[in-house]
């Protein structure tokens, strides 16, 4: 996908992420999900993927928080969100 213009910039509130649905909460209000979004991983995957327009870049604040609060579901949800950043030119995440 080519890069146009400035990203849209997306904070994610990392205090904020203290379960999974909390998480996909607050993804999906800040990228502005469609309102098909399943809410599992396999949906993440293709509503960011397929249809979030970029370019978009994703700032996850208190990411240390969420990690504690979310244990394994952060680690799964940091490797989508990297392989994403992997598969698109205009979409970035950063871990803050």
């Amino acid at each position: 996908m080519p890069v146009k213009g400035s990203p849209r910039k997306a904070r994610l509130r990392g205090k904020a992420i203290r379960s999974l649905d909390g998480f996909y909460s607050e993804i999906s209000r800040k990228l502005r999900f469609p309102d098909h979004f399943g809410r599992n991983l396999d949906a993440l995957w293709d509503v960011l993927t397929a249809d979030v327009e970029g370019p978009v870049e994703l700032v996850w604040e208190d990411s240390e928080e969420s990690k504690k609060n979310l244990g394994k579901d952060f680690e799964r949800i940091a490797a989508l969100l990297r392989e994403v950043e992997e598969g698109r030119e205009d979409f970035r995440v950063t871990f803050r």
